[in-house]
């Protein structure tokens, strides 16, 4: 998340100064080979990785060739085949958020029908699956509201759903959840767009529902 940040004020900063940009876009692959290696607990090249989750189903080939030319872009910088200054702000901006969008993806909780829980997880799973299909508000990838990054307070939610529905939340994560949700009841009601503003209320729901899990159930 760290890395993903970095990269998304690189992008800001690149509007003043303009070889911002192209950095930016190398940046960010350092978060997507890392979340890869993870993921498939491999090491390798990175277009490897790459074309690894495409064939196990966790990037489509739409990302794959969008992530390419971000890869490519890199190897010409590192070959010294390419300057700083070869990218435009608008074109890095559309490469970066293709790593947003791969990382939440390869975050995406895997095996939810089967967490157990009864109806909680049944609608769980239901919602994460339809919030995973929805893309995200594009116009919003940049944007901050009430001091959030909304796109990665969206990939620091599913970070911990990951978790939950792969083998549990421990006490510590799902006091991460709470704040998580704390966070969302202050930025939702604050969103003006109405696709924005569902997108993350769905989202705020799925948190509220994976934390209900947790709670003590009455006796």
């Amino acid at each position: 998340m760290s890395v993903l940040e970095t990269s998304r004020e690189l992008i800001r900063h690149s509007y003043f100064r303009y070889e911002f940009a192209t950095v930016a876009v190398a940046h960010a692959l350092f978060a997507l080979e890392q979340v890869l290696a993870e993921r498939l607990a491999a090491d390798g090249p990175l277009p490897e990785l790459i074309e690894r989750a495409v064939a196990e189903g966790l990037l489509g080939d739409g990302s794959a060739a969008e992530l390419g030319h971000g890869v490519r872009l890199r190897d010409r910088l590192a070959r010294g085949a390419a300057t700083s200054a070869d990218v435009r702000p608008e074109r890095a901006a559309g490469l970066t958020l293709a790593v947003f969008a791969a990382v939440s993806a390869l975050l995406r909780p895997v095996a939810a029908a089967d967490a157990g829980d009864g109806s909680v997880r049944e609608r769980l799973a239901r919602l994460w699956e339809e919030h995973w299909q929805a893309p995200f508000p594009r116009s919003f990838v940049a944007a901050d509201i009430a001091g959030s990054t909304l796109i990665l307070l969206d990939s620091r939610v599913a970070g911990y759903l990951r978790r939950d529905l792969d083998g549990g939340l421990d006490g510590s994560g799902v006091a991460g959840l709470w704040s998580l949700i704390a966070e969302l009841d202050r930025v939702v009601p604050l969103i003006n767009e109405e696709y924005c503003a569902a997108y993350f209320g769905r989202l705020r729901t799925i948190a509220r529902l994976a934390v209900e899990c947790h709670l003590p159930r009455a006796t």
